[in-house]
């Protein structure tokens, strides 16, 4: 658990980060959002101090992380940038290892965590771990960025913008390596990113700043449904806010009995990818079927619209 009790942050008299207060649960995403200047990165880097405070406190499970020196207390917390910030004369593996050799790792453990994170990355250890990053495309490098970050085996992990700078597809592939990566190792992750979109589709609970100020903290759901501000709902956007409540389901809930013609959906792909796929064939409904591969009735385009229309009903 991360406690913020009423940090702030000044830089002479201009204020920074005012007087904010949140708590992050224990294996969870949090995604810190808002636009450029409104504090997100600097809050965040406040929690493994490389930005210090002027006031208020935070806790790493109850612990006031101002116990640790700050060199100590960052080889605990796992951080991953745009750019990744790869070492460019290390290898790759030598990449990883960086942090479990500060902490006096064995070459052994050290060896068998960086072909555990690569092969979880779907890069093969022997081919990728001899390499260096300028070998690799930046997709691949994004990844190992994060590997790195992952070595030491952190209970925190921060993340400032880690996508900023991947194309849209390769955006789309690292955003589901996370989600399945803290699933598995069930890390707390904190993420500042400006796309509000990409806040919706990671976030168990997304924090919403401006200025300094914390305007709203709460599911990607309340979020949706209930933006605090004006700015919050600028950032949500209007014209299409019911439809991406269906980024937030997967399609196993929204299934009516009965069958239907055509390439069935999975069960655990999001209403949205349904209501898309629908609406694109031309079809009124599509089939759905489990993990097994086993059909367990339909989904509609009529029934997945109003689905989208209730929360703004």
């Amino acid at each position: 658990m991360i406690e913020i009790e009423n940090i702030t942050k000044r830089y002479g008299a201009a204020t920074v980060v005012n007087d904010v207060s949140l708590v992050v649960q224990p294996r969870t995403i949090t995604v810190i959002v808002g636009t450029s200047g409104s504090g997100k990165t600097t809050l965040m880097r406040m929690i493994n101090r490389l930005v210090e405070p002027t006031a208020g406190v935070i806790r790493l499970d109850g612990e006031d992380n101002r116990t640790l020196p700050g060199y100590e207390l960052r080889r605990r917390i796992g951080y991953a940038i745009q750019g990744h910030g790869l070492f460019p004369h290390r290898t790759v593996a030598q990449n990883i290892a960086v942090v479990p050799e500060l902490l006096g790792w064995d070459k052994a453990r050290t060896d068998a965590r960086v072909s555990e994170l690569l092969s979880l990355f779907q890069l093969d250890p022997e081919t990728f771990g001899p390499r260096y990053p300028h070998e690799l495309s930046g997709g691949q490098q994004q990844r190992i960025g994060v590997a790195r970050a992952l070595a030491a085996e952190p209970n925190v992990l921060l993340m400032d913008e880690p996508f900023g700078a991947l194309d849209p597809v390769i955006r789309s592939k690292a955003q589901e390596d996370l989600l399945a990566i803290q699933k598995r190792f069930g890390t707390t992750i904190i993420l500042v990113t400006h796309d509000m979109e990409e806040a919706i589709h990671l976030g168990h609970k997304i924090a919403v700043m401006d200025g300094g100020n914390l305007l709203q903290y709460a599911t990607p759901a309340e979020i949706l449904a209930n933006p605090a501000t004006d700015f919050v709902a600028t950032l949500v956007g209007t014209g299409d806010r019911p439809f991406r409540f269906l980024s937030l389901s997967p399609a196993g809930d929204a299934v009516e009995p009965g069958t239907a013609e055509g390439e069935a959906i999975p069960a655990s792909a999001t209403q949205r990818d349904a209501l898309a796929e629908l609406l694109w064939s031309g079809r009124p409904a599509l089939p759905v079927v489990n993990e097994a591969g086993k059909a367990i009735g339909r989904v509609t385009v009529d029934g997945l619209v109003k689905r989208a229309s209730r929360p703004a009903a």
